[in-house]
């Protein structure tokens, strides 16, 4: 296997200065007394590009991306550990690197494409195209300060592409610009892998990377902690993800009940009327809840569970979700309907069902007990949503309404568009 890029026990260390002198009478004074800091960026990162693979570095900001980016292209050198590198590489990695404010679009190709290693008449003969790629011929002899920065990466990036370069270094580019220039960028990208380029490049875009990307290293917290296969890294990382936002999710909803059991207490210490207290046993998303009805049926809880049957707040688009209602009757009642509804926090109306709707008759309910909605497939698309849940009479009187009693999110490896994922398939017939 002939290999491109070959990352041997890297490691990048710098220095932050807590108290940094400004000038020099100030050096001079606090010589030796200024306090510093060691901070690792990268420790020991072993990474093997082969040649033409197209490899994309994912993880959280600050775990290190662009700092690997930058020494692979020799802007950072390492402080251990080498790189070595086979083929002619083009970096762009940050909107307008090399480019000066007051040259013109033109005076700039040529000293960018001088720093990236064309010479100046293979820039002429490239020059063209790259206006053209750009999009920029009415603006290309004006000053680049005055380019908005979608204009700025669309030079920069048709400059790095025009190179021909064997390795190709991107950093969160592509995510710049409108849709148009967007597509025009993936179909270059792909233009160079069918042509046998090596591609390594910096994005938070999971869906991109699984589209485009052979292999896949992740880095966290400045190490690798997982390297191979597109769609094998990506879930694995999708998992740690789900995982943090739903530990997020539980540590706001019991601070938020915390927030508001001390409130209740210190009212009631002041001589005031005794607030409703929290529910004991799960919780609601404090700050943004409103509640109304007469109470002759109280909700006390109210829970959702994954498929594991554990307290969660975090999905996965398809999932198996149970809604969970604790309920106590004040007062005997034989009209009583349970339901639930799910809004986007745009206030999107997203689902709404009860036990009348669904036909779920029970004759007679207990005093006390528990309602469960269980949802088979949680079909919405990625976002952040709100739960409502009520107890109310047939014709819709209620008995106790929580609105945006519970918050939780909902991400997906697919990249549908719109509230929902319907269950679809797709058929070609050819004649």
């Amino acid at each position: 296997m002939s290999i491109a890029v070959n990352v041997i026990n890297l490691s990048k260390k710098f220095y932050l200065y807590q108290d940094r002198a400004q000038t020099l009478k100030e050096r001079i004074i606090f010589w030796n007394r200024q306090k510093t800091e060691e901070f690792w960026a990268l420790r020991d990162i072993n990474l093997t590009v082969p040649k033409g693979a197209t490899i994309g570095l994912i993880g959280r900001n600050g775990s290190g991306k662009s700092t690997l980016l930058k020494i692979i292209s020799r802007i950072l050198y390492p402080t251990a550990g080498e790189v070595r590198i086979n083929g002619r590489v083009s970096t762009l990695l940050e909107l307008g690197a090399g480019f000066h404010p007051d040259f013109t679009g033109r005076e700039n190709i040529f000293l960018n494409a001088s720093i990236l290693g064309l010479s100046r008449k293979e820039t002429e003969r490239y020059l063209n195209e790259i206006i053209e790629f750009a999009e920029l011929a009415e603006f290309i002899d004006h000053p680049v300060r005055n380019y908005s920065s979608g204009m700025y990466v669309r030079l920069g990036f048709s400059v790095a592409v025009h190179v021909d370069p064997d390795i190709l270094l991107v950093d969160e580019v592509m995510a710049v610009g409108d849709l148009a220039f967007q597509k025009k960028c993936l179909e270059k990208i792909n233009e160079f892998r069918r042509k046998g380029k090596t591609i390594i490049f910096v994005t938070h875009d999971m869906s991109l990377v699984q589209r485009i990307c052979d292999y896949v290293a992740w880095l966290e917290n400045g190490e690798l902690k997982a390297d191979g296969k597109a769609h094998e890294v990506v879930n694995k990382y999708l998992d740690l993800v789900a995982t943090r936002e739903e530990e997020r999710m539980l540590r706001e909803r019991q601070r938020g009940e915390l927030q508001a059991e001390t409130t209740a207490w210190k009212e009631l210490g002041e001589g005031k009327k005794e607030p409703e207290k929290p529910p004991s046993e799960g919780g609601f998303f404090e700050g943004k809840a409103a509640r109304w009805g007469n109470r002759q049926v109280e909700i006390t809880m109210v829970k959702m569970l994954n498929q594991q049957g554990e307290e969660c707040y975090s999905f996965e688009c398809g999932q198996p979700v149970t809604i969970i209602m604790q309920y106590v009757m004040h007062k005997e009642v034989s009209d009583l309907v349970f339901g639930i509804g799910i809004f986007r926090d745009d206030n999107i109306h997203c689902y709404g069902s009860n036990t009348d709707i669904d036909r779920c008759q029970i004759e007679g309910y207990p005093p006390s007990g528990v309602v469960e909605c269980q949802i088979q497939n949680l079909h919405l698309l990625e976002g952040r949503y709100f739960l409502d849940v009520a107890a109310h009479t047939k014709e819709g009187i209620p008995y106790d309404y929580w609105t945006k009693c519970l918050e939780f999110t909902v991400f997906s490896r697919i990249k549908d568009v719109g509230i929902a994922r319907l269950e679809h398939r797709w058929v070609v017939q050819v004649n």
